[in-house]
């Protein structure tokens, strides 16, 4: 078993915490999945991006610039908790992003080489949400926050003995509730960041199909609706098998490729055997359809069923093809109208393109981050940095609904 840390809380809880632990914890943290306890999908079940199949297409297809850690926390040898940590190097990115083509960008990507090219990631940075652990019991903030904040450290002192120092410690993607616990603890002195809301869909109850929602529309939306599904005709959208994203595959990393390189940040890029990989060993809970015009692939996205949510993973497409056939909007309600007549409670579209998910009906909910560096002069400006460099989007919240 490839393990390569185990630690016992106890021997500082009662120095540090005095009765924090009322029963013995300890973490264990595994380079591969292969390692993994038998328990863990169990303890993983509540959320897709914790169980083991899906972190062995990370291990398998993950960016070239990132590691991936799997971490589990047992009490009395019991395997109660699993978490996810990702390592990436920026040293080895192509791009950071090339839409935005200004003096603060330049110097975002500059010092983002300089001072945070080794970034540790407690939770998940290729998904919006909060996906970084999972408990088979109920657990207190400050055990989560011990638990969070001692994986990091472990895992740093790792790559210290590989002589490679980390920048940044980033823990990701907390809702509004969580963060305000965590922040009365270990994360208290860390910098809280907020940036783009994750825009989710919250499906109506009464909705049973595509023809329910679009009824919900005011009269401006439905008219958008009408006007964009008039420009897909023509356009065959098609659910591909796993041979048929290996078939298309180097179409399909062209299609991502393009929409990665223009996002207006990117600290990754998907290798190009990652669909099918995630084809392979999520089966039926990933889906990727593709998009035809005159028997071209011009388009394609992908969802993954994640129990009562649809969550919207990677997409791409054709610039041209987006522009005249208004491709992303129809993706969207394409990806909404599954959602609908398959059941699901939500659906997570992520960050990004606020305004045009506003429009089909998702809302932005807050979701913070916290960070620091190891430098201590480079931390203590940490927040100025992050408001100064930051991209500021400017959008308006849509309110498609009558």
């Amino acid at each position: 078993m490839d393990v390569i840390l185990t630690f016992n809380y106890n021997a500082i809880a009662l120095l540090l915490w005095s009765d924090f632990f009322m029963n013995e914890l300890s973490l264990k943290i595994y380079l591969h999945t292969q390692d993994l306890p038998k328990k863990w999908d169990t303890v993983a079940i509540s959320n897709i991006f914790l169980q083991s199949h899906y972190l062995e297409v990370l291990e398998k297809s993950a960016p070239s610039n990132m590691k991936c850690f799997y971490i589990g926390v047992f009490e009395n040898q019991e395997l109660i908790g699993v978490s996810l940590a990702q390592y990436l190097d920026l040293n080895t990115l192509e791009s950071f992003g090339e839409r935005d083509k200004c003096l603060k960008t330049f110097f975002r990507n500059i010092i983002f080489r300089k001072f945070g090219s080794h970034t540790l990631f407690l939770g998940n940075n290729m998904i919006t949400g909060q996906n970084g652990y999972a408990f088979s019991k109920e657990i207190n903030f400050e055990k989560v926050s011990a638990i969070l904040f001692e994986s990091a450290n472990e895992i740093k002192h790792y790559f210290n003995n590989q002589n490679i120092k980390i920048h940044l410690v980033s823990f990701k993607d907390f809702y509004e509730n969580c963060s305000i616990e965590l922040k009365k603890y270990q994360f208290s002195n860390m910098y809280e960041f907020n940036s783009q809301p994750n825009m989710i869909l919250y499906v109506n109850e009464n909705w049973k199909n595509k023809n329910d929602y679009i009824e919900a529309f005011s009269k401006k939306y439905r008219d958008q609706y009408k006007r964009a599904h008039k420009k897909f005709e023509g356009i065959i959208v098609k659910e591909f098998t796993l041979p048929e994203i290996i078939q298309y595959e180097e179409k399909i990393n062209d299609l991502y490729h393009y929409v990665a390189k223009n996002a207006p940040f990117n600290t990754f890029f998907l290798s190009k055997n990652h669909f099918s990989s995630m084809k392979s060993k999520c089966e039926n809970n990933f889906l990727l359809f593709g998009y035809f015009l005159n028997k071209k692939l011009v388009g394609f996205h992908t969802i993954l069923l994640n129990g009562t949510v649809l969550e919207t993973y990677f997409l791409g497409y054709d610039s041209k093809i987006q522009k005249e056939n208004m491709l992303y909007l129809n993706m969207l309600y394409n990806m909404t109208e599954f959602g609908i007549e398959n059941g699901f409670k939500k659906i997570i579209f992520g960050r990004t393109a606020l305004e045009i998910k506003s429009s089909i009906g998702a809302i932005p909910i807050k979701i913070s981050g916290f960070i620091y560096h190891n430098n201590a002069i480079v931390n203590k400006y940490l927040a100025q940095f992050f408001r100064k460099l930051e991209p500021k989007i400017e959008w308006q919240i849509r309110h498609p609904f009558k």
